[in-house]
């Protein structure tokens, strides 16, 4: 399930970390494990479970693969998850989709 990839992924502090490094700017893995004291391939570890989760992107730029944050599938995660354990998540998501439809057939 996605949404257990993404929690497991979140339980690390160093991935959290990781996460809000990414969301200013793409680093290589290399410039990463500078950053955060950590060997080369411990980082890749970290971003390999990153990525799976859907919370980081990667691409290649000559030699290196940058990464940055996937910062609207992250949302969209923490955003459902909230809707669906939130005493009135599920009314108001019901609510939302109803008013959706109605809008799109006037």
């Amino acid at each position: 399930m996605e949404l257990d990839r993404v929690f497991e992924a979140l339980a690390s502090k160093p991935r959290r970390q990781i996460l809000a490094y990414l969301s200013e700017l793409e680093l290589s893995t290399s410039e990463l494990a500078t950053r955060f004291e950590m060997s080369t391939p411990a980082i890749s570890r970290h971003l390999s479970i990153l990525e799976n989760a859907g919370l980081v992107t990667s691409e290649r730029k000559g030699q290196f693969v940058l990464y940055k944050l996937n910062a609207e599938s992250l949302a969209s995660t923490l955003t459902g998850y909230a809707l669906e354990v939130c005493p009135v998540g599920g009314k108001l998501k019901r609510e939302s989709r109803a008013l959706s439809k109605k809008k799109k057939t006037t």
